[in-house]
């Protein structure tokens, strides 16, 4: 009997497996196929909240800039012991202007994002000896050295 329970319990932990991989999905789903229905000139603000929902990011400068994201995420094999592989990023830049019509729209994929090339150059960090943070922590050491303040200084 005690058998059986054993390959009832183990039957239920292997059926409970899966082989595939969780796939995170993250932002708008299916964005590149929702853009294309977006139409500069045509399109307002009505109809992007409609098509797409609301955007992941806005700013406001003379145009409103509308952002949406869509990101799917998976494990990695195996051997490279649990790291995640980006399966999709794509981002969709729509700039909408004061009578709330579509005027641009730019989206980027996993592709063009690779191909984008990033400065460079960078700053140096610079510390005197006679900096903000000499001083604190001289001010401290003297502190624990001389708790009470008694000490004659040299």
């Amino acid at each position: 009997m005690k058998y059986i329970l054993h390959i009832i319990i183990v039957f239920f932990f292997i059926t409970s497996c899966t082989l595939d991989r969780v796939v995170k999905k993250h932002g708008v789903r299916n964005l590149e196929k929702k853009q294309k229905k977006l139409l500069i000139f045509e399109t307002n603000k009505n109809d992007i909240q409609e098509i797409l929902g609301p955007p992941s990011s806005r700013s406001v400068f003379d145009n409103d800039l509308w952002i949406y994201i869509e990101r799917e995420i998976t494990n990695d094999k195996l051997l490279k012991l649990g790291g995640e592989k980006l399966i999709v990023n794509n981002v969709l830049f729509l700039e909408i202007d004061n009578k709330g019509l579509l005027i641009k729209k730019n989206f980027y994929d996993i592709n063009e994002m690779n191909e984008a090339k990033l400065s460079e150059l960078s700053t140096e960090t610079k510390y005197s000896k006679r900096s903000f943070i000499y001083d604190f922590l001289s001010s401290m050491r003297q502190k624990i050295n001389d708790p009470l303040g008694k000490r004659k200084k040299p």
